[in-house]
């Protein structure tokens, strides 16, 4: 296994058609208190202005790196992409519409470092497209295990952070959708706990579209990746994501 020797943290961003928001996702990095990072951008052939806005950023941050693929190939092969180009002992998921608070990357590095953990998260909260709080908080466990994880989506993609010299190097399996989760499950499967720093300090921005669609996508989704990539039985999963259905409507609709 590589070890790394240093404490820098890889922020990994994969870019798609966001010049809406990709400026003030910026800004919340480099706002952070702990200054030893790097972000780095891996566009996905956006057709708007995306690489644009993010050239006054390189031009000006040497630890802003960004990367053009030279097809479309998903957001998976997107994170791969950077997870390969990522030279830091921590790794960090920003997506590129989301916001991170100040202080979050300080105060999740020392919970990391305290807890002794590989894999970390944190609670969030949400916001609409105009960066306004929707008076939704996401909490999170103390300690999340697999077995919780196969009936939760508790972990939030922007809220994670890794210590790569515990978990070694690792790419996203290949999905165009729920490679997050898939990746999580990947991680944990072997005994590894996540650790839920349960303090709001990012916020996941929800966009006008169709929820109800995108719940049902999802479950399909972790149907998929237990009895696929983690091999589970389909009675066993077929109970795990009854009880992931159950949980998504406490978390959704009972305050």
């Amino acid at each position: 296994m590589v070890q790394y020797n240093n404490e820098t943290v890889s922020i990994i961003t994969p870019v798609y058609n966001v010049s809406r928001f990709i400026d003030r996702t910026l800004a919340s990095v480099l706002q952070q208190s702990y200054k030893d990072y790097e972000i780095i951008l891996v566009d996905d052939c956006s057709k708007d202005n995306s690489a644009e806005i993010i050239a006054r950023y390189t031009a000006k941050y040497p630890n802003v790196i960004y990367h053009k693929q030279e097809i479309n190939q998903g957001a998976a092969v997107a994170r791969n992409k950077a997870l390969e180009l990522a030279k830091g002992r921590y790794v960090a998921f920003l997506d590129s519409d989301d916001l991170w608070c100040e202080g979050k990357l300080e105060k999740q590095l020392a919970f990391l470092k305290e807890k002794k953990a590989a894999i970390t998260c944190t609670a969030l909260d949400c916001i609409d497209e105009e960066d306004k709080p929707l008076n939704s908080v996401r909490n999170v466990r103390e300690v999340i295990t697999y077995n919780f994880l196969l009936h939760n989506t508790m972990i939030a993609t922007s809220t994670v952070l890794i210590d790569r010299n515990k978990t070694g190097d690792f790419c996203m399996p290949l999905r165009r959708g729920g490679q997050d989760y898939a990746t999580w499950l990947m991680l944990m499967r072997k005994g590894r706990d996540c650790y839920g720093l349960n303090e709001v300090l990012s916020h996941y921005r929800v966009m006008k579209q169709s929820l109800s669609s995108n719940k049902w996508k999802s479950i399909r989704q972790v149907w998929k990746i237990q009895t696929q990539d983690e091999k589970i039985n389909k009675v066993s999963a077929a109970i795990n994501v009854c009880f992931f259905i159950v949980n998504g409507f406490i978390k959704h609709f009972i305050k």
